[in-house]
């Protein structure tokens, strides 16, 4: 099992580069059943916000109602078991809100490892990032 951090979903959305081409290969391989996908509510959060503030209103309710119908994607509640775990990440490892609400609700999810660009989540013990340009590797 993988968590999928919001950064997969935007990047795929906006980037015309070699990092958004990562990322649309990572969520092909999730539609055709190639890897099991998991992510939060809280994904939906900033795919909308980010979009809209890097492009447009326009694109980004467009990207937000594909990602909430995104094909054999699993989306994963945020609950108060999993703001105290991301109390307690922060309070250990210094991380932003949101990222930690990411790492608390795979680790309380059972899953443990994250694909993301984001290096933050190195320092994490308890969670391996897979780095976009590593994931077509493992395949």
């Amino acid at each position: 099992m993988t968590y999928l951090d919001a950064n997969v979903f935007i990047y795929a959305a906006i980037n015309n580069d070699e990092k958004g081409d990562l990322c649309r290969e990572i969520l092909r391989k999730l539609a055709f059943k190639k890897i099991k996908g998991h992510t939060s509510f809280l994904t939906w959060d900033e795919i909308v916000y980010i979009i809209r503030k890097n492009k447009d209103k326009e694109t980004a309710i467009k990207e937000g109602k594909n990602f909430l119908k995104f094909p054999n994607l699993s989306l994963l509640k945020i609950d108060e078991k999993i703001i105290n775990k991301a109390q307690e990440i922060i309070e250990n490892y210094n991380l932003k809100p949101r990222d930690a609400i990411h790492v608390a609700t795979a680790l309380v999810n059972g899953i443990n490892e994250i694909i993301s660009d984001d290096s933050d989540f190195d320092k994490i013990k308890d969670i391996k990032r897979i780095k976009l340009e590593d994931f077509s590797k493992l395949e």
